[in-house]
This record gives structure tokens, C-alpha cells and sequence, in this order.
């Protein structure tokens, strides 16, 4: 009973998140079509992956396909993977809120686009990966199952291999020397917490 709560809990965290990221995709008119040409099909699979792997625990909600794959945690660790979904969706929002016009889907410098060093990004550089990996975490403490649960933590590592360094690369290509001193007083994906 209380594992259906977490995924419960999950899948409501679920559908907050994807309604920030949709409301910033539309708010900021993301080309789909620049997305596809850019982007490459091995990122766009492997994003693709990762939605699906997100959707995953509708399974073990409604259906009882996955339940060879179950695993047991205690009551705490689903309370631990609530709290750390919504530090997660928090920091989804935030990075989506100060990026605003600069955010974009795609490693891409856009016309007028400035670099954010302020919010969430004066304390790392790749916020928005930090809310994924923070999501995956809370999804493996939610749904306990080894595949709907894991899945994606395991495809979203893929996903951060390959962007985020073509990222950063797009970032000094565009911004030199400004970019390389914000590298130095910021890490990628945790706070730093020393000078």
C-alpha cells in the first residue's frame, strides 16, 4: 500500500515537472525542427529513452508486468526519495525561471543570448542536469522495481555524457574568457561550497 503511495507521489511530481518544462518550451517558442537537425539522432534516442523511462512507473501502477523486477526499501527511503523529488522539481523550475529568454533545448547559442551567472547558476553551472540527476535518484527511491525504477538514472547518465560537454564547448566557442572565469567559481552539476 504505501509503495503504490510513493509512485503515487512520483507520478504527481511527474506531472508538475514535465508542466515547467512545457510551459517554458512554449513560452520561449522551441523549434522542434532546429531541435532534430542539431541535436543528432543518438542525443535525440537517448532523450527519448529517457522520457519513456520516465513514464515507466505507470506500469508498475496499473499493471503488474514489471513485478518480477520489485524490489523492497524501508518507509524512509520512499520519504527520502519525496523530499529529494521536490528539491529536484524546485531546481527545475528555478534554472527554467533565471535562464528565462537565454534557455534553450538544444546546445545552441541564440540571437541576443547572454550567460546566466546569477540564481541557481551563480552555485553550478548545469542546474537544470542537477534537477535530472536529482529525479532519477527520487525515482529509484519511489518505484520500487529495478527497472522502472533505475531506468532513468541509468539512460539520463547517457544523456549527460554526451550533452553536457558539447555544451560547455558551445559556451566557450561563444563567450571565451567569461566563460572559462565562471568554469573556475563554479562546478558542473553540484553547489561548490568552498573558494
Amino acid at each position: 500500500m504505501t509503495e503504490n503511495l510513493f509512485v503515487v507521489l512520483y507520478l504527481v511530481g511527474m506531472v508538475l515537472g514535465s508542466t515547467v518544462r512545457a510551459w517554458y518550451t512554449r513560452k520561449f517558442r522551441q523549434d522542434r525542427k532546429a531541435i532534430y537537425r542539431q541535436e543528432g539522432l543518438l542525443v535525440l534516442l537517448l532523450a527519448s529513452l529517457w522520457g519513456i523511462a520516465i513514464l515507466l512507473p505507470f506500469f508498475n501502477l496499473f499493471t503488474d508486468w514489471l513485478d518480477f523486477a520489485a524490489y523492497p526499501l524501508p518507509g524512509w527511503a520512499g520519504w527520502l526519495g519525496v523530499a529529494i523529488f521536490g528539491v529536484a522539481l524546485w531546481l527545475l523550475w528555478r534554472s527554467h525561471a533565471d535562464l528565462g529568454r537565454n534557455w534553450s533545448v538544444t546546445a545552441e547559442v541564440r540571437e541576443r543570448q547572454t550567460l546566466v551567472t546569477s540564481g541557481v547558476f551563480k552555485y553550478m553551472r548545469h542546474p537544470m542536469y542537477s534537477a535530472h540527476w536529482l529525479w532519477g535518484i527520487a525515482q529509484a527511491l519511489l518505484v520500487h522495481n529495478w527497472i522502472s525504477g533505475l531506468a532513468s538514472l541509468v539512460i539520463f547518465i547517457s544523456v549527460y555524457l554526451l550533452r553536457v560537454p558539447r555544451e560547455e564547448r558551445v559556451m566557450l566557442n561563444e563567450f571565451g574568457d567569461e566563460y572559462r572565469e565562471y568554469m573556475k567559481r563554479t562546478l558542473r552539476v553540484l553547489p561548490r561550497l568552498w573558494k
